[in-house]
């Protein structure tokens, strides 16, 4: 069973939902395998959430698992099967599904957790078959994902025509929807769709994203569990084009603007950029804010291009985005170095400039389209703070001063899990720098290089007592620069 959807935009609430309440009633279905590309949920009951339910599940191969903690408790209990793939591959996966082809060759993984040499994405002791192997082809040692089977498709659209036709007017995202209904309907399954309101004629064929042909069910929410995402009922700006900035939020003197700021400046005019979740959004704000937003293009993984990403459970949708492309197209231009420049997030760095964003605190996180993004984009800058939990700063003058440390090292002696593997993108001749509230580092073949530290910080005691190795430290040490625009 695939599923569409990211985060709660494009998801199929009701048919989810539905799905539950039917196990519970009757302990029917069981043993599914739950197919999907990018976290769905809200961290507590929607989305996959509702499909969390010892015997529903057999196996879960999914691209991001933080967003449906309930998935992960039944992972982390051996209760089911479970792997961990990125989300770019899953989604590409699907069209070779649908095609009945073997898989995705790629090197997306490489040298990762998800590499069979590290574990192959398997993430507890039941999980046992291997769904992914290398593979030597023209003397370069690729992964291939293997393909399976997808025999009932669930997704979701705004309106269909007597015949089934999907259009998607009002839905923030495009997905994956019609490579899950082509594998469905050529392995022999079902596709059910779910869609607010039927109606009478479709002006513009161009505007159908899936053929009646390939829908075997609608189902009419009429609205009900039909909001465009998780964060919000509806929202117009992720579906019409303008160059409106007061969406994004302002920022307040804090660890986040500082980074925001550091990050901003390696962003050149015209560069075409993803941004991560999290710390990573703080680029668009500071950009917004000092009036350099329209400078380049930000994208998302999911398919908005132009405009600003949303947060929160809204993340996935733009607002005012200039086009939206599916999830797969988006990936395709993505692995084949169309990124100028990625922004990403880091839970831990170790000497080596590898990073963590995985596992962590006791739970799977999931790679989601992070190691596709961090192992194509040319220039890569991670953004983390220096330590984790309950940082304080403040501004004193032009000095940055620490009131309250951070509980937990960052830039680690060993990593949790290998997410991103830094040797491999030195190799590939990608550029990477992470960017802290208080320091800045280069990664060289040496490994980490300090080459930044903001004024007023000590470099013995707030640097490089608070890591867990020595890093390198430039012969010509520069100063960072705080934020002066507020």
């Amino acid at each position: 069973m695939a599923i569409g959807g990211f985060v709660g935009a494009g998801h199929p609430e009701m048919l989810t939902a539905a799905l539950e309440q039917r196990f519970l009633q009757t302990g029917t279905p069981q043993d599914l395998t739950l197919y999907y590309c990018a976290g769905q949920g809200d961290r507590r009951d929607r989305g996959l959430n509702h499909l969390a339910h010892r015997g529903l599940l057999r196996r879960v191969v999914g691209g991001h698992w933080n967003l449906a903690p309930k998935l992960g408790a039944l992972a982390l209990a051996n209760e089911i099967e479970a792997y961990n793939f990125p989300q770019g591959v899953l989604s590409v996966l699907l069209r070779e599904i649908a095609a009945k082809r073997p898989g995705v060759f790629t090197q997306v993984g490489l040298n990762t957790f998800m590499d069979p040499l590290h574990g192959g994405g398997r993430l507890n002791e039941r999980t046992q078959e291997s769904l992914v192997e290398r593979v030597e082809i023209d003397g370069r040692t690729w992964l291939r994902y293997k393909s399976m089977p997808i025999t009932v498709g669930l997704i979701r659209a705004t309106s269909a025509d007597a015949k089934g036709n999907l259009t998607m007017e009002r839905e923030g995202l495009i997905g994956e929807v019609l490579p899950i209904a082509q594998a469905a309907k050529n392995h022999g399954g079902i596709v059910i769709a779910q869609v607010e309101k039927i109606v009478n004629h479709i002006d513009d064929p161009k505007s159908v994203r899936v053929p009646g042909m390939l829908v075997d069910y609608l189902v009419v929410s009429g609205g009900k569990e039909h909001d465009q995402t998780f964060g919000e009922t509806f929202n117009s700006s992720y579906v019409t084009t303008g160059d409106d900035t007061h969406a994004i939020p302002q920022l307040e003197f804090s660890e986040r603007l500082i980074i925001g700021t550091r990050a901003l400046q390696e962003v050149s005019k015209g560069s075409i950029v993803n941004l991560g979740i999290g710390l990573p959004e703080t680029v668009a704000m500071v950009a917004a804010q000092t009036g350099r937003i329209k400078e380049f293009t930000l994208t998302v993984e999911s398919g908005p291009i132009g405009g600003a990403p949303a947060s929160g459970l809204s993340f996935g949708c733009s607002h005012f985005p200039e086009a939206v492309v599916d999830q797969p197209s988006q990936f395709d231009f993505y692995d084949g170095g169309g990124l100028d420049l990625a922004v990403l997030g880091a839970v831990e760095v170790d000497a080596g400039g590898s990073v963590n964003v995985t596992s962590f605190a006791g739970r799977f996180a999931g790679v989601g389209g992070f190691t596709n993004i961090a192992q194509s984009a040319r220039k890569l800058v991670f953004c983390c703070t220096f330590r984790a939990g309950e940082i304080k700063i403040f501004k004193d003058g032009g000095q940055l001063r620490i009131v309250s440390e951070g509980r937990h090292a960052k830039f680690v002696n060993r990593l949790q899990q290998i997410s991103f593997h830094g040797p491999s993108a030195l190799a590939q001749g990608q550029e990477i720098l992470y960017v802290t509230e208080r320091a800045v580092f280069e990664l060289t073949p040496e490994g980490l290089l300090l080459i930044e530290i903001a004024p007023g910080i000590d470099l013995q005691r707030e640097v490089l007592d608070q890591m867990e190795f020595v890093p390198k430290i430039s012969r010509s040490l520069r100063s960072m620069t705080l934020p002066s625009f507020l």
